[in-house]
């Protein structure tokens, strides 16, 4: 299960939630709110779909939780980087990214 956060220092950081020792961290330029809009759509169908309670007891619905492997996280930052991510959609069935034919 990762998170997908996107810091103020312009870094998109993907934590791992099972082991939050040692969070991978991609540099990126020029990212914004935006583009971070962007990758929740492209991983929403891989988002967590659950409820927590806070400490107060008040519902919780993770909205940046995904259960994503590594090297697709990997790949699609390599897709950020190229600009070849819009030919790209996650197949969270198969786990792996598909391209996108017809366009």
């Amino acid at each position: 299960m990762w998170k997908m956060r996107c810091l103020q220092s312009m870094k998109f950081r993907f934590r791992k939630n099972l082991f939050p020792e040692a969070p991978p961290t991609y540099e990126l330029s020029n990212i914004n709110r935006t583009m971070e809009n962007l990758i929740h759509r492209f991983f929403e169908p891989a988002k967590l779909d659950m409820e927590l309670k806070d400490r107060f007891g008040n519902p919780v619905v993770p909205r940046e939780w995904f259960l994503v492997p590594l090297f697709i996280i990997d790949e699609v930052v390599e897709k950020i980087r190229d600009c070849s991510i819009v030919n790209f959609c996650y197949d969270p069935k198969h786990g792996k990214l598909t391209e996108i034919n017809g366009l």
